[in-house]
């Protein structure tokens, strides 16, 4: 029989509690007094002392291993399973080897796992064993122009005009992109080109999403949003999901430039016009029409068509008011099926995401875990990702979270996945201060 399962109470010393062991068996179990007592009291055929420590006999399940344990008082382990764990020469190694090193005298099962699970060093490199992923939150629009994404892409091959950069802007509703060459992504260069080249065609925006990149964020493009009116809108930082459409058309537009400027890689800005022609032109999966019928209220006009000839929908009455009319109407009935396919689209994705998504639970003034690998002059291949301890100190929406440090400290909004919850809880006596906050993954 096995008798590794048994564990110290917080008796004074190992005399007292052999003493104590001593008198249980000889009065009976009704007098036993605390746990550790009783859990010496019905392994006694398997203690001894020896030279005046208590011993406890561990036999291995096959029988072949048998060797005497010392049964060490729950105030000395702390310091034991930190040498064995946290010393330089263990390396912190994980919860079985450092079992096995610790069983060649002493049975501490619980107290092990219990301190590789709280390891401060351990966690803030590995992070949880899940990591978390919040519900999808969708957001509908309506009409052209309601809400715009824009975002940088680069640095590409540097060209005569000296542009390394692109400047996307995409449309939520319609799909309809552009993208303009840049020399730099300085915040006065990316206003000046949106408002000249973008909202000056189309018309201003109600809305205008971004992630957190400093031309976004600069105080000259601020004050330009006011002025104009439109209402600016972030992403969380290292949430890249939350500008999805734009994020997915970068890909779209380099891997097309690829194709078409593997060797003439200097020409790149010169092909941009064309490839955008081409994905204006291509019927949307979300929308299940080309962004030029929905932005434009008809198809872009290709070669072919002049062998072809164009739809019967797509001819052009003889007076001009009928084709406002006719072009009204066309832009009504698509825009009102778009609504509902974009709507049955957005179901459809947010169901496959939260297959697998757990909703957040936290609470304001709960510690956390947050993931945050960004650090300055370190690498990234040897620092720890994630850092501890952080406070909830306010809700944002169902899947964002506002943090602090310390008391204090500048607030941060994060995004619900970054985060990994603390639960107090000391079990181990003696244990450092970091050391009594359990960590647990989100259920």
């Amino acid at each position: 029989m096995s008798t590794t399962g048994a564990e110290g109470g917080t008796a004074k010393g190992l005399g007292h509690r052999t003493s104590s062991a001593v008198d249980g068996r000889q009065s009976g179990s009704s007098k036993l007094g605390s746990l550790a007592t009783k859990n010496h009291w019905h392994e006694w055929d398997a203690l001894k002392m020896k030279d005046g420590v208590l011993h406890r006999k561990w036999v291995k399940a096959d029988g072949c291993v048998k060797f005497w344990q010392v049964v060490l008082p729950k105030e000395l382990r702390a310091r034991l399973i930190q040498e064995v764990h946290d010393g330089v020469a263990n390396g912190h190694i994980g919860n079985s080897k450092t079992l096995s090193r610790l069983r060649q005298g002493f049975g501490m099962r619980k107290d092990v796992r219990e301190w590789c699970k709280t390891c401060a060093t351990c966690n803030a490199k590995k992070g949880p064993a899940k990591k978390g992923k919040a519900p999808l939150q969708l957001y509908q629009v309506g009409t052209p122009m309601e809400r715009v994404a824009v975002d940088v892409t680069g640095p590409f091959p540097a060209i005569a005009a000296g542009n390394r950069f692109i400047l996307v802007a995409m449309d939520y509703f319609t799909k309809w992109p552009e993208a303009y060459p840049i020399t730099n992504h300085e915040a006065v260069t990316v206003a000046e080109v949106l408002v000249n080249q973008f909202f000056s065609r189309f018309g201003v925006s109600g809305e205008l999403h971004s992630d957190q990149g400093r031309e976004f964020e600069a105080a000259v493009f601020r004050e330009c949003c006011q002025l104009m009116g439109i209402r600016k809108t972030r992403t969380t930082p290292l949430r890249p999901q939350s500008d999805g459409i734009v994020e997915r058309f970068h890909r779209t537009i380099v891997q097309e430039l690829a194709e078409y400027c593997s060797e003439g890689q200097t020409e790149w800005d010169r092909k941009l016009p064309l490839l955008l022609m081409a994905y204006r032109s291509a019927e949307h999966e979300a929308t299940t029409f080309t962004p030029a019928r929905m932005m434009l209220g008809r198809e872009l006009r290709f070669p072919l068509d002049l062998v072809t000839g164009r739809p019967p929908y797509e001819e052009f009455p003889v007076a001009s008011s009928d084709y406002a009319v006719e072009l009204q109407q066309r832009l009504e009935e698509v825009h009102h099926q778009v609504r509902g396919h974009l709507k049955c689209a957005g179901e459809s994705m947010r169901r496959y995401y939260n297959r697998d998504a757990r909703a957040v639970k936290f609470k304001v003034r709960d510690l956390v875990w947050l993931y945050n690998p960004q650090k300055k002059g370190m690498s990234p291949k040897l620092q720890s990702p994630w850092e501890v301890p952080y406070t909830i100190i306010e809700y944002g929406t169902e899947v964002t979270f506002r943090v602090r440090r310390r008391p204090g400290a500048r607030a941060r909004v994060v995004h619900g996945d970054r985060l990994w919850s603390i639960i107090e809880m000391a079990t181990t006596p003696g244990a450092p201060a970091w050391r009594k906050l359990k960590t647990h993954a989100r259920s």
